[in-house]
């Protein structure tokens, strides 16, 4: 039943975004190929654009939306099967939408749906071992976020055509290796959590230290990113790396206002105004850190979060405790060792034990192509003197990066004097 409101672009927009994931999810449980799941839920949102301004948003949006949705969906396989005329092509058609069970009954519009369940079950699915780490994060942003194919493709810097491409190999692959709906196995689940959570921080990671483009932060894919490790909190409180996560999150999230200055350039670090850190999301971040800690044997996210912690707490860069930051660090590159590791490494040995330490670890690196390792050699060679040494590194590191606001401070870096 519409009531008579008439809802403005804004209020259409939080309503889809909040559903979306709600409608795909109850679609998905009953059926099974992505792609024709998504393409029903899209059309049930090109439905509710056209009638919801006429006559009124429905009191249960979901409902709505779930309900057009299914049917829109088995109209679809309707039409397939009328038109591929041989009941051989149509058993074939069954066993890919309905993973070989028989053809299921619409949906409820009164379906009850958890909030994390379906969030989190969609993640795990997403994130089925059979599709590669980077198909993972662009299923999760197009499935899970909401996120359009053009709006991933820029974020990622890539054609709209490849990531299309993308995301199809990954429903096709889901839907032929017969992914269903629903928590894996218990064996299975450690690993797919696992896999979650390292999705959730590239995709915050992509946010706010973007690898590309013009600006220095992406908000959409940082908050998105936050989104999802609270849902990943919320459906484990008791699970340690996931509060580690989204501790984290908040912790660097907290820095993002200070990260660029009023021309859209980069600001490091030691450089930054900490008044406009956000102290509710370092203060939500220290407590969650708090709790998790001590919970038992502490991994990657906890360790990573304690640094952001440290450096949270100082009021301004001199008062950083960077022998703790070093000890952390170094247990990190034990339990998960990484060259983003080693490259963070090799900064607080440096600002520990000296440059020349620092340079000593950063040559475990060597990957040639990354731009991070030359800017950081730079600022090495720089504090020893070297300033031929510090600009030519400098000028390799622009010259690899494709994110224009580190290009224009690493070229400043080139031309100013040490």
């Amino acid at each position: 039943m519409a009531t008579p409101t008439d809802p403005d672009a804004k209020t259409y927009e939080q309503v889809w975004r909040a559903e979306r994931r709600h409608v795909l999810a109850a679609l998905a449980r009953r059926h099974g190929d992505p792609a024709d799941c998504e393409d029903a839920v899209q059309q049930a949102l090109l439905a509710a654009a056209e009638q919801w301004p006429r006559e009124g948003m429905p009191q249960s949006p979901r409902a709505w939306l779930v309900r057009v949705a299914s049917r829109r969906l088995i109209d679809q396989v309707r039409a397939d099967e009328a038109r591929r005329r041989r009941e051989e092509v149509v058993e074939q058609q069954e066993r890919a939408l309905h993973g070989g069970a028989s053809r299921p009954d619409p949906p409820s519009e009164h379906e009850p749906t958890a909030v994390a369940d379906d969030t989190l079950e969609l993640m795990l699915r997403c994130c089925h071992p059979a599709i590669s780490p980077s198909s993972r994060v662009a299923l999760t942003l197009r499935a899970v976020g909401g996120l359009t194919t053009r709006e991933i493709a820029a974020g990622f810097l890539v054609p709209e055509a490849t990531m299309a491409q993308r995301i199809s190999r990954a429903r096709a692959t889901l839907a032929g290796d017969g992914a269903r709906f629903g928590s894996p196995d218990t064996e299975e689940l450690a690993e797919r959590l696992a896999a979650v959570r390292h999705v959730v921080s590239v995709i915050f990671t992509e946010g706010h230290q973007r690898s590309s483009g013009d600006t220095v932060v992406d908000e959409a894919f940082a908050d998105e990113a936050i989104r999802l490790a609270r849902v990943l909190r919320a459906a484990d409180p008791d699970d340690p790396e996931s509060s580690g996560l989204l501790a984290l999150l908040l912790l660097t999230h907290a820095r993002a206002a200070a990260r660029a200055d009023h021309a859209g350039d980069l600001v490091p670090l030691e450089q930054q105004d900490r008044t406009r850190w956000d102290c509710a999301l370092i203060a939500e971040g220290v407590r969650l850190l708090e709790e998790c800690l001590p919970a038992g044997e502490v991994g990657p996210f906890q360790l990573q979060a304690a640094v952001a912690a440290v450096h949270a707490e100082a009021a301004c860069p001199q008062e950083t405790d960077w022998p703790q930051i070093l000890v952390l660090y170094r247990m990190l590159d034990r339990v998960a060792p990484a060259p983003a590791t080693t490259l963070a490494l090799a900064g607080a040995t440096a600002e520990v034990e000296g440059a020349a330490a620092g340079l000593e670890v950063l040559g475990r690196i060597q990957d040639e192509r990354w731009h991070r390792p030359y800017a950081v050699r730079g600022h090495l060679l720089r504090r020893l003197g070297d300033e031929q040494g510090a600009r030519e590194a400098f000028a390799t590191a622009a010259r690899l990066t494709c994110s224009v606001p580190e290009q224009r401070y690493l070229h400043r870096l080139v031309r100013e004097p040490g």
